[in-house]
């Protein structure tokens, strides 16, 4: 495969350049580009409200004491913690904000939150090393650094610059990556004792909710097979009430299910705690050294800027957005938006935001436009005011969903030329990395390195463009950075 041209080229179907929708049409419709992206607004609030039940969850795992890299709730170098109510207040907060200007900004099906990656890197490697105002500062910076990057256009190039076959890896790869998620949030799939994973717990399922997924995931499938619309949605709404009814029939003991029993505790409405709001600092580093703020915004960046360019390019695949060299609508929009995340998502005091691969269950149901987006993003803002109503919705069922969505992603395995070893071996390697080691970037960073030095030892060097050769210099460094601290003296 040839390196595609580096020069800077409107995506396709851009606003700036897409055909100006006829006049008659509703405002809401040519605004968003519905009807010229085969939509309708049906389907974007089905598919709005799909990706918001997905991504529910993020809102609960700092109450449900689940070992998750996601919990912020830990102390961090002064012996503070932030308070529960405040964190969920701000990653709802967060996740409103960025999420409704992806839709009406971005205009793409693209829904954003507390990113994994992100927050791991804040809880386990900032925090105690700094006060949480500081860590806040970090994504502040971060996001700066990733928006700096879009203005520039050097994010896009870098996008841009991917091989297509590198770009359905990513897709597939997120898919399993996404298939994995739901596996293991539902139960199905466990630490082994003596293999890595296994099937439950002991080698065999256990338990009522485990089983309650199955069923959801069957009853997804097999309405799909006879092309029911909203197969996805019908699926997690009728999950739920089977949960609920089955809790109220006592028949599954509340100590199953892995976010609390499906019903709600107390009032549905509570009141937004906002003291988290605006709590960030920018400076007394001294007894963390510039090198380390320096590797710690290194890191920051891409962890941010990787697993969101991954999850651009597999969600805009899926969704159809992507043109015959993967290129989508809005993309440097996106990216900034995305890269703004990072800053408003420490602000508010919730970690960086970043684009979830669960939006790609909201293209599942049909969304192609940032109508949907909106709807998940308002959603969002009404959960600062209704959080215990997220609680019913169980993560078993919702996990259902997700390894639905895994499968959808695959299906690009037929864009692949696998009788190609210079694109299948880079490709497999994106593919099953990002699962096996529960990283985007990691996948991306293989995929990159092995197409660069399979085409070198093809003697085909002229055809790795000179970005390719920029990303793979930096994953290089990503794989090498626990040493290269160790040179440097960064502890």
């Amino acid at each position: 495969m040839t390196q595609q041209s580096l020069k800077p080229t409107p995506a396709a179907g851009d606003a700036a350049t897409e055909p100006r929708p006829p006049a008659g049409r509703p405002w809401l419709d040519r605004y968003f580009h519905i009807t010229h992206r085969g939509s309708s607004v049906a389907r974007e609030v089905r598919g709005g409200v799909t990706t918001f039940m997905a991504m529910a969850y993020i809102l609960l795992l700092n109450l449900l004491n689940l070992l998750n890299p996601l919990i912020l709730s830990g102390p961090d170098a002064a012996g503070a913690t932030l308070g529960q109510k405040a964190l969920i207040t701000a990653t709802a907060l967060a996740a409103a904000v960025t999420t409704l200007l992806m839709g009406f900004v971005g205009r793409v099906p693209l829904a954003l939150a507390a990113g994994l990656s992100v927050s791991g890197v804040i809880a386990s490697q900032v925090a105690p090393r700094m006060t949480w105002p500081q860590a806040m500062g970090m994504c502040v910076m971060y996001g700066v650094v990733i928006m700096l990057l879009v203005v520039t256009g050097l994010r896009e190039l870098i996008m841009n610059a991917i091989p297509l076959a590198l770009k359905h890896a990513i897709t597939m790869g997120i898919g399993l990556f996404v298939a994995l998620i739901g596996f293991y949030k539902a139960g199905f799939v466990h630490q082994g004792k003596a293999t890595p994973v296994a099937l439950g717990p002991n080698g065999e399922l256990a338990g009522w909710p485990v089983l309650l997924f199955a069923v959801t995931l069957l009853a997804i499938f097999m309405l799909q097979a006879r092309g029911v619309p909203g197969a996805i949605l019908l699926g997690i709404v009728g999950g739920t009430l089977l949960a609920v009814l089955l809790n109220a029939l006592d028949v599954i003991d509340p100590e199953q299910w892995a976010g609390g029993a499906p019903e709600l505790h107390g009032s549905a409405v509570s009141m937004p705690d906002f003291s988290l709001l605006g709590h960030v600092e920018f400076g007394g580093w001294g007894d963390v050294g510039a090198m380390t703020v320096g590797m710690i915004v290194f890191t920051l960046v891409l962890a941010g800027f990787f697993d969101a360019m991954a999850t651009i390019i597999g969600v805009g695949t899926e969704a159809g957005l992507a043109d015959d060299k993967g290129r989508m609508p809005g993309l440097s929009k996106a990216l900034f938006i995305d890269g703004a995340g990072g800053a408003i998502g420490g602000v508010a005091g919730g970690s960086g935001q970043t684009v979830f691969v669960e939006s790609a269950t909201g293209v599942g149901e049909g969304a192609r436009t940032g109508l949907s987006s909106v709807v998940t993003g308002l959603f969002f803002a009404a959960c600062l005011f209704f959080t215990p109503l997220t609680a019913i919705v169980p993560g078993e069922v919702a996990a259902a969903a997700l390894v639905v969505i895994g499968a959808m992603m695959m299906m690009n395995a037929r864009h692949v030329d696998w009788s190609d070893r210079a694109t299948a071996i880079p490709v497999f390697l994106t593919v099953v990395i990002m699962p096996f080691t529960y990283s985007i970037t990691a996948g991306v960073a293989a995929g990159v390195i092995s197409y660069v030095a399979i085409k070198l030892a093809q003697g085909r060097a002229r055809e790795i463009g000179a970005f390719m050769w920029g990303l793979t210099a930096v994953f290089l460094v990503f794989f090498a950075l626990n040493p290269i601290e160790g040179w440097l003296g960064v502890h």
